[in-house]
């Protein structure tokens, strides 16, 4: 680390807390346009792209605390964009799935999402991208709690 540069200048969590924010706040006015809350278009596009998820793992992709989650669901559950049911493989696990209409809701999101991340990468060419992607899944992995 240079002595001429502030500690903050090489601090991992402040770099990606400054580039999170950074990226992140152009996309989220886009979502707050189409009548979404950042939380929502999280949660919904979690569950379009992964599948039926427990409420934990949720708040874990979706960045956000369980019981913050939690009262999300209920309102997005009584919209109609997501449905809640009891795990198959173990009872104590309840499941959320979105709907075809939350489906519907973040489709074209997740299409503006896409060209607004490739937008931001594309100059730093592939072989970049691809080695930051896996470095910040390997972090991700590594630090996830158990």
């Amino acid at each position: 680390m240079s002595s001429t540069k502030a500690f903050v200048d090489h601090y991992l969590p402040a770099l990606l807390g400054q580039a999170w924010y950074l990226v992140s706040t152009q996309f989220h006015e886009v979502v707050e346009q189409h009548g979404l809350s950042v939380l929502e278009w999280r949660v919904l596009s979690t569950l379009a792209s992964n599948g039926p998820m427990t409420i934990s793992v949720l708040a874990e992709k979706a960045v956000s605390k369980q019981p913050t989650v939690t009262r999300l669901l209920l309102r997005l559950e009584a919209q109609g964009h997501v449905e809640r049911a009891t795990s198959r493989d173990d009872r104590r696990y309840t499941l959320v799935r979105v709907t075809r209409n939350g489906r519907r809701l973040v489709a074209g999101l997740i299409a503006m999402a896409q060209e607004h991340e490739r937008t931001i990468l594309e100059p730093l060419g592939q072989q970049k991208i691809d080695t930051l992607k896996d470095i910040l899944q390997e972090i991700i992995s590594r630090h996830r709690p158990s």
